[in-house]
């Protein structure tokens, strides 16, 4: 027992040496929120990884800053008053290996990056504001001059950073920050294991100018994931299920399974899906949404069925949710960028064993599952269900699906 007590003082003391705090402003960092500080605050980040490690620490005040790449044993922390403001200039955010939309290529940092940084945390409760203004307002309008010309503008045409970008990284923790205006995706995870979220504050703006694409949280082939007491309002996805697409996309290395995701506690603002899988995923399995919150006019599920990737998602439960929302389940065809890439093959979908329950909520039309004509959907139960909706019929084409003690407007739920 002795021996025991002496090894956890020694590990105790070791974690201690190497939590050590790197307060900006004592290290070379400007206070004037005009200045870039991109390169001081870089220095750092560099200077903690060098002694061992150690937390970034971001007082009060408003510091502007470019893409930050933090390094194996750092971690940032956000005071009280505290925001760091990112640069509106895409110069700032080098080009680099990296992954959007489901495939691995070379794009812009995000303000925060940390590739393979285990143990890596965020934590507030000040705010991360990514300035995104400029980039929305130029992809508004070059996307209005495509059209104009008859042509449809991709959101990788645009140049804009995410917020967020975590990599290769196990032991993530996001806690009690401020996550704001994001130029792209908002908090994006990539084949990371053991994460968890709480307690933080997601936004962007549906007006005076849409954040377009700014998505919340993309989980993209992760494992073991935990979303637990945030509020969320973003102009896009809430919270996004991702993995890769394209016909070739289950064979490729860099693509795969989305599994053990649990969202609970939260609330949802405005969005264009509280929990979405898709448009970007090959396999999501074991996916639950519980005791939340909604707000918004979007779907509480919304499972994107692209016909030109292949697709299996699996093992999904949404229960005890209450409030305002679009519909309760989307299932449709989702046809955006199809690109079948010369391939000859025929991609179909696998949906099964999804349960949704205990809902309470004033939706506009209850739901619609109409897949691709190649899909196939298994095992939907709507169980203990109370719902208004101003179209009060389930829109469905497929024979196994369920419903226990639905009502809606006050009568059985009809299937049609």
């Amino acid at each position: 027992m002795k021996k025991l007590l002496i090894a956890i003082c020694l590990f105790v003391i070791g974690f201690t040496a190497k939590s050590q705090d790197y307060v900006i402003t004592q290290l070379g960092v400007s206070a004037d929120s005009t200045k870039l500080n991109t390169q001081a605050i870089q220095k750092v980040i560099d200077k903690a990884h060098g002694s061992g490690g150690g937390t970034i620490v971001i007082p009060k005040g408003v510091f502007l800053t470019g893409a930050l790449f933090f390094k194996p044993n750092t971690k940032l922390r956000l005071l009280e008053g505290a925001v760091l403001k990112g640069s509106d200039n895409i110069s700032d955010y080098p080009l680099i290996p990296s992954r959007m939309e489901g495939r691995s290529l070379l794009y812009y940092a995000a303000l925060i990056n940390a590739y393979y940084v285990d143990s890596f945390s965020i934590t507030g409760p000040g705010m991360i504001n990514g300035n995104g203004n400029r980039f929305w307002s130029t992809f508004w309008a070059y996307r209005d001059s495509m059209r104009k010309i008859g042509k449809e503008a991709t959101n990788l045409e645009i140049h804009r950073p995410r917020l967020l970008f975590i990599w290769g990284c196990n032991q993530v923790h996001l806690q009690n920050v401020k996550l704001r205006n994001s130029g792209f995706w908002t908090t994006h995870l990539y084949q990371c294991q053991n994460v968890l979220i709480e307690n933080c504050d997601i936004r962007s703006p549906y007006r005076p100018v849409p954040a377009p694409s700014t998505d919340g949280i993309d989980i993209d082939v992760c494992k073991k994931v935990i979303v637990r007491n945030c509020y969320i309002s973003v102009n896009d996805d809430a919270v996004c299920i991702k993995g890769g697409k394209g016909p070739d996309a289950h064979k490729r290395s860099e693509n795969g399974v989305v599994e053990d995701i649990l969202v609970e506690n939260c609330t949802f603002g405005e969005a264009h899906g509280t929990l979405t899988i898709g448009s970007e995923s090959i396999h999501a399995r074991n996916i639950t949404l519980r005791n939340c919150k909604v707000e918004n006019n979007c779907p509480i599920l919304r499972l994107k069925m692209r016909p030109d990737t292949y697709q299996t998602y699996e093992n999904i439960t949404i229960d005890n949710v209450s409030g305002k929302c679009g519909s309760i389940i989307n299932l449709n065809p989702w046809k955006q960028f199809f690109n079948m890439g010369g391939s000859s093959e025929k991609p179909y979908a696998t949906v099964r064993n999804i349960t949704i329950s205990n809902i309470k909520v004033e939706c506009k039309n209850f739901g619609d599952i109409e897949g691709n004509p190649s899909d196939s959907v298994y095992n939907i139960v709507f169980k203990d269900i109370n719902a208004t909706s101003e179209a009060p019929i389930l829109k469905n084409k497929y024979q196994d699906i369920k419903a226990e003690n639905v009502i809606v407007n006050g009568m059985p739920l009809v299937i049609k």
